[in-house]
């Protein structure tokens, strides 16, 4: 499957520029809604996904999609990523609660899943104009330069993403412990800036529960494809489809088993 990268990025950064930067910091009051207590969309969600799709099905026909917005609407598309087609994985604007109260934390994601597995994957911010992709098996880049994450230092000099918003109450209270124990953590409530801070050395590991698809599929190929370690929280391989909870990422093996060790102590590897 030859993958058009040079034509996605472009793409992205088109929509990016047209329906997603204009609004930032220009939305009315009727143009943001709440798609549960907590989980707000905008316009700029909606148009986003709206020209990505209709863009990344031009460019590769035989492809399905899966997109945030348009799962909410139905969770059976969901049910595409176990099929035979290759599949689009659309996350039009992450980080919406960030954009819509005026943060400039959100990102553009988009990754290409086929046999349940990520071949490539894009992660855009369009503020700070970065951009890094990936290719399953030929690496990773960040604005053109070949990404290799460095071994991290010691846990007290280490800084890290501890997401517990979702964690269940027997996690939560091991991991809130924990954060006192590095120099640093801090959660951007962005996926695509957590992962661009990982690939830029600014984060050693970040850990998630949730992870949905379009939040994960393409920083974790690029975190591995850049050397890193990445594993459920039971040390076993992420798979975008597999529907499972708990996700950690580190700048190498040995720094995912000390912050598991740490972090989420009450989860057993296999």
């Amino acid at each position: 499957m030859t993958i058009p990268f040079d034509q996605v990025e472009d793409l992205i950064r088109e929509v990016a520029a047209t329906e997603i930067v204009p609004r930032f910091r220009r939305l009315a009051d009727d143009e943001i809604m709440e798609k549960s207590p907590g989980d707000v969309v905008t316009v700029a969600d909606h148009a986003s996904e709206a020209r990505l799709s209709a863009g990344l099905l031009k460019i590769m026909p035989d492809a399905v999609l899966v997109g945030e917005e348009m799962t909410f609407d139905d969770a059976s598309v969901l049910d595409r990523l176990n099929g035979s087609d290759p599949v689009w994985v659309i996350d039009p604007l992450d980080g919406t609660g960030n954009f819509a109260s005026g943060n400039p934390a959100f990102a553009v994601m988009v990754a290409l899943v086929k046999g349940g597995e990520t071949q490539a994957g894009w992660i855009y911010d369009p503020l700070g104009d970065r951009m890094a992709v990936a290719e399953r098996g030929r690496g990773c880049r960040l604005n053109g330069e070949v990404v290799r994450l460095k071994p991290a230092p010691a846990v007290h000099l280490m800084h890290g993403g501890i997401l517990t918003r979702f964690l269940p109450d027997d996690l939560k209270g091991p991991a809130e412990e924990s954060k006192s124990r590095f120099a640093h953590v801090s959660a951007t409530m962005c996926a695509g800036h957590e992962y661009l801070s990982l690939l830029e050395g600014d984060k050693h590991f970040v850990l998630y529960y949730r992870t949905l698809p379009w939040d994960h599929a393409a920083g974790a190929l690029m975190t591995a494809e850049a050397g890193g370690h990445v594993a459920r929280l039971d040390g076993s391989d992420y798979k975008p489809a597999d529907g499972r909870t708990g996700l950690l990422e580190a700048t190498d093996a040995d720094t995912w088993t000390a912050i598991h060790d740490l972090v989420v102590p009450g989860v057993a590897l296999i």
